[in-house]
């Protein structure tokens, strides 16, 4: 004997559906990838403020969120990542800066410029808003990155706060490498930058 079995209401498939698309999204927001936007101009002119960024957080391993355990481990950020990381003096704030200096590196500031053991740092990609003006952070003494930690740098050199001033990043604060930008928006213009959409952050 064959009989037809019922067909599933409409409303329970999609509320299934929209169950399977939100436990998708949670996976992907807590272990690929992650939604961060720029308030403010300390990596100009690299990154804008009003860009919304991807991060992966697949980039240096794979972490559990809330508890901060690391499944698996990656190799580490390299010269001239560019990462987003907890703040070390106040880690409910997220910060991201780019990454000049590796565990066990020397580094220093010698008016304006970046020296990594002892060298100069070739950097290409840097900002000066006052180039004829020395701050605080224009001068620094020599500081030796303790291990799994990350010396960091804003890009636009003369308007951040950065590891001149706090120190080095401990890896377990770094959220992941930022990749590609996926949303742009110029208040000053009240429009959106389209030739921005979709750029590597590099």
């Amino acid at each position: 004997m064959s009989y037809n079995q019922p067909k599933k209401g409409a409303i329970r498939e999609y509320g299934e559906a929209l169950l399977v698309a939100l436990l998708l999204a949670t996976f992907i927001r807590f272990f690929i990838v992650s939604a961060f936007t720029i308030p403010s101009g300390s990596m100009l002119n690299t990154i804008q403020i009003g860009d919304y960024l991807l991060v992966s957080k697949l980039s240096y391993g794979l972490k559990l969120p809330f508890v901060d355990t690391w499944l698996y481990k990656n190799d580490g950020p390299e010269y001239g990542d560019i990462i987003v990381f907890k703040y070390p003096k106040n880690p409910s704030i997220d910060y991201i800066k780019r990454v000049v200096g590796l565990p066990g590196d020397v580094m220093q500031m010698r008016n304006k410029q970046l020296y990594r053991n002892g060298q100069p740092v070739e950097e290409a990609y840097i900002t000066h808003s006052r180039p004829n003006s020395m701050g605080v952070l224009d001068n620094t003494a020599e500081f030796v990155i303790p291990e799994n930690e990350y010396y960091t740098l804003g890009d636009n050199r003369d308007n951040s706060e950065d590891s001149r001033a706090w120190g080095s990043v401990h890896r377990d604060a770094i959220y992941g490498k930022a990749w590609r930008i996926y949303w742009s928006w110029d208040s000053n213009e009240g429009a959106p930058r389209l030739s921005r959409l979709g750029q590597l952050v590099e």
